[in-house]
Formats: C-alpha cells, sequence, structure tokens
C-alpha cells in the first residue's frame, strides 16, 4: 500500500487527515514535528509516495523541512499553512512544494489536492517521450535529470520544469502567466516576479555550461522563449 506521510504538530488533524487518507488507499505515517518528519522520511523514503507538511511545527518549519526534502527527493509535497497571506504561498512553492492548503480546510478539500497533484506531475506519456535533447541539452523528466555536454546541471524541482516546458514548445513565447499557470497551477495565487527570479536562477546555473546552440531568451514585454541558433 502506498505510504502518506502527515506532518502536523495538531494530533487532532493528523488523526482526521489518516482516517480520510486511509479511505483513499493510502498509508499514513504521522509525525508531530519537523525533525520527525524529516526521520521518518529518511526511513521510508523508497515507500512514502506523498508528503502533508505544516508550515509552524516544534523544532523544524515546514519550510526548512521542504528545502531538506528536495535536496534529494522530488516527493510530492502539500504545504499546510494557517497564514493565507502571499508571502507564505510563495515560500512554500518556492521551497519546492506542489501545492499548499491554507487552514482551516476540510479533509476532503486536502485529499482532491493530493489526487490533482498527482495526477499534475505524474507521467502522462511514455518514458521515452519524457527525455527530450536538443544540441548539446537532454532533460529528462521522469528523473528530473538535466546534462548538458553530458554533465549534471543541478537544478530544482521547478527549473527543471521551466526548462522542460520551455524546450518541449520551443516555437512559442510563454507569457509569465502562462508559465505560472503551467508550472505552479491555475490556483496559483503569486504574480509574476516568482517566474522572473525563477528564470534568473535557471540562467545563472546554465550559463556555467557552454550552450552556444541554444539559450532562454526573454522576449521583451511578452515573456520567455527558449531559442535555438
Amino acid at each position: 500500500m502506498k505510504k502518506i506521510l502527515i506532518a502536523d504538530d495538531n494530533k487532532q488533524i493528523t488523526m482526521i487527515l489518516s482516517s480520510y487518507a486511509k479511505k483513499e488507499g493510502w498509508e499514513p505515517v504521522i509525525a508531530l514535528d519537523g525533525a520527525e518528519a524529516l526521520a521518518k522520511y529518511e526511513e521510508l523514503r523508497d515507500e512514502i509516495a506523498m508528503v502533508l507538511l505544516d508550515v509552524m511545527m516544534p523544532k523544524v518549519d515546514g519550510f526548512e523541512v521542504c528545502r531538506r526534502l528536495r535536496e534529494s527527493s522530488m516527493v510530492p509535497v502539500i504545504m499546510i499553512t494557517a497564514r493565507g497571506e502571499d508571502y507564505d504561498r510563495i515560500m512554500g512553492l518556492d521551497t519546492g512544494a506542489d501545492d499548499y492548503v491554507v487552514k482551516p480546510f476540510s479533509a476532503s478539500e486536502v485529499m482532491a489536492r493530493v489526487r490533482a497533484v498527482l495526477r499534475r506531475i505524474g507521467p502522462q506519456e511514455p518514458a521515452a517521450k519524457n527525455v527530450f535533447s536538443y544540441a548539446n541539452l537532454m532533460i529528462n523528466l521522469d528523473k528530473y535529470q538535466v546534462q548538458i555536454n553530458g554533465e549534471d546541471v543541478p537544478l530544482t524541482k521547478k527549473e527543471v520544469e521551466l526548462l522542460w516546458t520551455l524546450a518541449k514548445n520551443n516555437t512559442k513565447v510563454f507569457s509569465r502567466d502562462n508559465l505560472l499557470d503551467s508550472i505552479w497551477g491555475y490556483d496559483y495565487f503569486g504574480d509574476s516576479r516568482t517566474v522572473d527570479s525563477h528564470i534568473k536562477r535557471l540562467r545563472a546555473k546554465v550559463d556555467k555550461y557552454d550552450h552556444p546552440q541554444w539559450e532562454v531568451k526573454t522576449i521583451w514585454g511578452v515573456g520567455y522563449r527558449f531559442e535555438g541558433k
């Protein structure tokens, strides 16, 4: 049975989410603080297929837990926060979360979010179609691996998804709103600065490697495009 890690210091919330998760066919694994969440994920990393992560937890907060998970794992993460400010939502998604839910919430809504995230990030095509090559660039979306001249480029999950989206659709110019919808989801309430900051970091990383045959180009007043030379 697939396991879901539920990390929240509120025992009532973990009990409710566990009950609903079981109805959905999940085996819940409970953590009551951030340190325990990290420890249980390391212990069961090959079995855990989803993480529900509260932001405000003792010992290690949810943002830091998500950052540490993203250092070695692309496991889907949904952040749970009592704060609804845009800053917290942006922070959660920028640290690598796939979605967020704001308290108070219904457990059925959380399970719907779990299903939506799994649909969005799950492979929709045969594995061979999840590999893209252009000149000296190779992107493997199944492994979230990017190589330039055969060397691994250390990118975050969102940076890989941005490069994949632009490169796979290299005849199209994407507006910032297009990219927000495609990468962060239609219900993301952030703004275009999120896209700009991710593109800036993506360029800084890929520009450490020679790639004279292509670039991620800014189309002023419109957005971004992957352009071959």
